[in-house]
C-alpha cells in the first residue's frame, strides 16, 4: 500500500488550524492553502536527486550540491488545487504546470472529467498532483489515472486535509503513489464532506458561493 506521510510540523498544524476558522477571510485563506503548500511541498521534494558540482565563492572553490537534472511537472485538479501551485513552484520555479478539471457529481458524489491540459512531456517527467482536500477520493484517483495514462512512472499526491476513507480509497487503488497531508480529519458526512475539515475549499479560495 501507499506511503503515507503526515506532515506533523509545527507551522502546518497552526495554519490548518487558520485555514479552519469559519471567520477567516478569503484574502487570508488563499493565503494560507499557498503557504501550507509550500511547506509540504519540502517535504514532498525531499528525495530529489543531487549532484556535485563545482562553484568558485569569492573565498576558495567549494564542491557543493544542487538538483540533477530530474524533471518536475504540478498538476493541479481543477478548481481548488490551483490555490497551491505557487505554494510548490516558489519551491521548483522550472517545474512545468499541468491542469485536470473534475467536478463531483452531487447525486453520485463520483467525478466527472472535463478538462485536462498537460506538459507535452509529461511522460518523461516526475508529478506532484495537488488538491487541498481528498474527501471521497474519486477526484484523486481520477487524475492519477489521467497522469498514468500519460505513461507517467513517478507520482505524487500532495493534499492538506484529508478523510481516512479518501485516502484508504487512494491507497487501495494507487498503491504505488506516495500521498502527502498536513492531517487526517474524522470523517465524512452525509454530503461527503470532510468533518470537521474546512467547507469548500474552492469556495473559500475564490470567494465564491
Amino acid at each position: 500500500m501507499a506511503d503515507l506521510h503526515i506532515i506533523n510540523h509545527p507551522l502546518v498544524q497552526h495554519k490548518i488550524s487558520l485555514l479552519r476558522d469559519k471567520n477567516t477571510g478569503t484574502k487570508e485563506f488563499r493565503e494560507l492553502v499557498s503557504e501550507l503548500a509550500m511547506l509540504i511541498g519540502y517535504e514532498a521534494t525531499r528525495d530529489l536527486p543531487l549532484k556535485e558540482i563545482e562553484i568558485e565563492t569569492p573565498v576558495a572553490v567549494a564542491k557543493t550540491k544542487v538538483i540533477s537534472g530530474r524533471k518536475l511537472a504540478v498538476v493541479p485538479v481543477l478548481r481548488a488545487g490551483l490555490g497551491m501551485v505557487d505554494g510548490v513552484t516558489s519551491l521548483v520555479p522550472a517545474a512545468k504546470i499541468g491542469h485536470i478539471g473534475l467536478f463531483r457529481d452531487p447525486d453520485t458524489h463520483t467525478s466527472v472529467q472535463y478538462y485536462s491540459k498537460l506538459p507535452d512531456d509529461i511522460a518523461e517527467r516526475d508529478v506532484i498532483i495537488v488538491d487541498p482536500m481528498v474527501a471521497t477520493g474519486h477526484s484523486a484517483n481520477s487524475a492519477i489515472e489521467v497522469i498514468k495514462g500519460k505513461g507517467v512512472k513517478n507520482i505524487k499526491f500532495m493534499c492538506i486535509i484529508c478523510s481516512p476513507e479518501g485516502i484508504n480509497a487512494v491507497r487501495e487503488k494507487n498503491p504505488d503513489v506516495e500521498i502527502y497531508a498536513g492531517v487526517v480529519d474524522e470523517g465524512l458526512n452525509e454530503d461527503k464532506y470532510i468533518v470537521p475539515g474546512v467547507g469548500d475549499a474552492g469556495d473559500r479560495i475564490f470567494g465564491t458561493k
